[in-house]
């Protein structure tokens, strides 16, 4: 019994946290999953991950994103890194296509910012590999510089994208 305890802990002493991998944006047509090691993308964002029981205010914006006339599922735990118990303050909980801003200065996050979380690129352009034409409206208003939206200041979010 010893023997084993003694075991068991070199073991665990020896493992190191596994370490995440890189950032990367897929550049293709949907649909896209949530990426696993969130902690590079939401670094990749320019946020800061902070632990999943993160407590502040709370405000849901209603996300539609179409691609070639398709409706896109956003999936659950965009922006959150389960295996390391740490989120974005932006992130989604589940496929309701609802995108959740938590904790502290959600005043400033992006929707630039989500879809950098996401992995998805999405420029003036492109949304993904769906290049011909990205339109967005914010509570029913066109938006003319869509990565720089503030998501805390809007409750509806639609996102056309032709390719």
């Amino acid at each position: 019994m010893t023997a084993a305890v003694l075991s068991l802990t070199l073991i665990t002493a020896c493992m190191r946290p596994v370490a995440p991998e890189p950032a990367v944006i897929r550049q293709s047509l949907p649909p896209w999953d949530a990426p696993r090691d969130a902690v590079s993308y939401i670094e990749a964002a320019g946020l800061t991950a902070e632990p999943l029981n993160s407590t502040g205010r709370t405000h849901i914006v209603a996300m539609t994103i179409v691609v070639d006339g398709w409706a896109v599922s956003i999936p659950a735990y965009v922006g959150i890194d389960r295996r390391r118990a740490q989120q974005a303050a932006v992130h989604t909980h589940d496929t309701t296509n609802q995108v959740w801003l938590e904790g502290r200065d959600i005043d400033a996050i992006t929707l630039g910012q989500f879809f950098t979380l996401w992995a998805v690129r999405f420029d003036d352009r492109c949304l993904g590999g769906a290049c011909e034409e990205v339109t967005v409206t914010a509570d029913g208003q066109p938006v003319t510089a869509p990565r720089s939206l503030l998501l805390a200041q809007v409750n509806e979010v639609t996102v056309t994208a032709r390719s």
